[in-house]
């Protein structure tokens, strides 16, 4: 009984470690995000994503070990027999792992929506994967049920094999892929916005991280911007770094583990980089004929230029020259009274809206995260004729989905990761997505029927249960001992 609680305990282990691994190996598109947000809270810059992948790597690849292991002596008729030294390992993953679980449920809960949009681009090899291990594991539970002493023991095990073969058959009404589709409707490829110009070359929001954006084919530039005291509006940063050498610190921090790939002349651009100004982006925009897309946060209530701030920043819009049909316009204060001094701005909200409100609004465009739209509702704003632009998108994968989806554009920190992908990396036809699970099932069921009706009542004949043997072993013994 030990040994069977033991056996599930690390089963449930095994289960919870490998959903982990799976949410930190595609959160990576948001790494720098949890970064930041560590650097928030402790002031010292550090990449945290480092010890957690190195601990949940470990973790997991021991726990797998003791799988396979127990799969090996389940298959030869052994218990498991866990020593102690195993299940103290055990017992610490579970526990870390749960911990972890929890810490990252209340600080950075959102990012769980990361797994069921990676499950549109691994859903149905993970689905194939799954077909391939049930098929698989079919020979040892052929061989358990055979062999098995008890009714209500081979009752069960056929019971559980059968529920997993039903989850798996219903997975693919859950699961669905935009990337399942013909060839032929696949939509142009999505613009690529700078977000922040392209801070994996150079420090963020500096006029030369904004030309490597541009540089690695970047359609459009993205910053943050706020109001200085007594100055135009300037970009905000999480580190303030108006007030900083913004070079320095990226030479010497290396957030994004890109420093050493960088040639010595662009180590001396970047080291005497500082924040630019809202006015000198926008003329670099001009002169590339690139939109410019900015969000603007309104500066605090004892702030001299608190309620004057909408008209500060369309003044800088105004002197930089720029054409008005490349800057996208976001905030939603005095929206009307903007669009009466400048009307050819594009007007652009970050709220998600049904495309109607949006519409008798005069909002042309939509910048949501990119975990706020599902592939359908992509897909009904692009047909109402809405520009839907989604950040921060840094992986090929999540491009590749996002372009199966029919998104527009999408705001990127990698734009130089973004330039290698001329093509999403998978298509699938549904029919031969089809065909390879029926390839799957056909040669599960072989595994399964080359246990013949004979061979299953030979098996039953010569069956004994531990009793009878040890009844013959005792009674081949005493015959043999002299009278």
């Amino acid at each position: 009984m030990w040994e069977l609680l033991w056996s599930l305990i690390l089963l449930f282990t095994f289960c919870l470690l490998l959903v982990w691994f799976y949410f930190w190996w595609e959160a990576r598109n948001d790494y720098n995000e949890f970064n930041w947000f560590l650097y928030n809270r402790s002031g010292e810059w550090s990449d945290g994503t480092v010890p957690i992948l190195a601990t949940t790597a470990a973790g997991f690849t021991y726990i797998a070990f003791l799988m396979v292991l127990a799969l090996c002596h389940i298959a030869l008729g052994q218990q498991l027999n866990l020593h102690w030294l195993h299940k103290i390992g055990v017992t610490a993953a579970l526990l870390t792992t749960i911990i972890g679980v929890i810490s990252i449920n209340q600080t950075w809960g959102h990012e769980w929506d990361v797994i069921p949009i990676s499950l549109q681009a691994t859903g149905p090899f993970l689905h194939i994967g799954a077909l391939a291990a049930v098929t698989a594991l079919s020979w040892i539970v052929a061989r358990q049920v055979v062999h098995a002493e008890k009714t209500k023991f081979q009752v069960v095990v056929v019971l559980l094999y059968f529920s997993v073969l039903l989850g798996l058959y219903m997975v693919p009404l859950y699961i669905s892929s935009p990337c399942i589709m013909d060839r032929s409707t696949l939509k142009p490829r999505p613009n690529v916005i700078g977000h922040r110009g392209a801070p994996m070359l150079a420090p963020e929001n500096t006029l030369w991280s904004f030309q490597r954006a541009l540089q690695m084919n970047a359609t459009g530039l993205e910053a943050d911007v706020a109001i200085r005291q007594m100055d135009d509006a300037s970009f905000f940063n999480w580190t303030d770094l108006q007030q900083l050498n913004a070079g320095q610190w990226f030479l010497k921090d290396d957030p994004f583990w890109t420093v050493n790939t960088l040639s010595p002349r662009e180590k001396d651009l970047i080291a005497n980089q500082s924040v630019c100004s809202l006015e000198q982006l926008l003329k670099l925009a001009s002169y590339h004929n690139s939109t410019v897309v900015f969000r603007l946060r309104r500066p605090p209530l004892e702030h001299p230029r608190y309620h004057s701030w909408i008209n500060d920043t369309l003044q800088a819009v105004q002197r930089s020259g720029v054409p008005q049909s490349l800057v996208m316009w976001t905030p939603d204060e005095h929206r009307a009274q903007v669009r009466q001094l400048a009307p050819a701005l594009i007007q652009t909200s970050v709220d998600k809206l049904s495309p109607q409100s949006l519409e008798k609004s005069g909002i042309s465009r939509l910048l949501l995260r990119y975990d706020q739209a599902s592939t359908q509702e992509i897909r009904n704003f692009t047909h109402s004729n809405i520009s839907l632009t989604l950040y921060t998108v840094n992986e090929p994968w999540l491009y590749s989905v996002l372009w199966c989806s029919e998104v527009s554009s999408v705001s990127s920190a990698a734009p130089q990761i973004l330039k290698k992908v001329p093509y999403p990396i998978w298509l699938m036809h549904l029919i031969l997505y089809c065909f390879i699970c029926y390839i799957c099932e056909r040669y599960r069921m072989s595994g399964m029927y080359s246990y013949s009706p004979e061979q299953i009542m030979l098996s039953a004949a010569v069956r004994r249960s531990s009793r009878d043997i040890n009844v013959m072993k005792e009674k081949l013994i005493f015959s043999g001992q002299p009278q």
